[in-house]
């Protein structure tokens, strides 16, 4: 009986983790109408836009290793399908939209694709 309580409490655990760290993801990223809804994190520092899109600061951004799974994430749950890789660039579509997202070493560039 004890080891059927210990069980049942360790799995309600790494579940009830799984939902918080789905949960507080989400929260991080916030959608950018003028980019078709593209989520932008929430922490990122607006550096520049043109008529394509935004430029952005952002520490967790890197050129080696791209955005963070918690961004893939977000992404992913708001409709983005990921597409091909090109350096540090990576296209994104959801529909009829198209997003250029280049992670470079502390920096994001979030370009509409036309």
């Amino acid at each position: 009986m004890k080891k059927k309580i210990g069980w049942t409490l360790a799995l309600t655990m790494v579940l009830l983790s799984g939902v918080a760290y789905y949960f507080i993801t989400l929260s991080l990223y916030e959608p950018n109408e003028e980019l078709f809804g593209f989520p932008v994190p929430k922490n990122a520092e607006l550096v520049g836009e043109s008529s394509v899109g935004k430029n952005y600061e952002w520490k967790r951004a890197t050129e080696e290793y791209g955005i963070p799974y918690g961004y893939e994430v977000a992404l992913k749950k708001n409709g983005w399908k990921k597409g091909e890789r090109e350096g540090a660039s990576v296209y994104y579509t959801k529909g009829n939209h198209k997003i250029d997202l280049i992670s470079m070493t502390g920096t994001l560039d979030i370009l509409r694709v036309h």
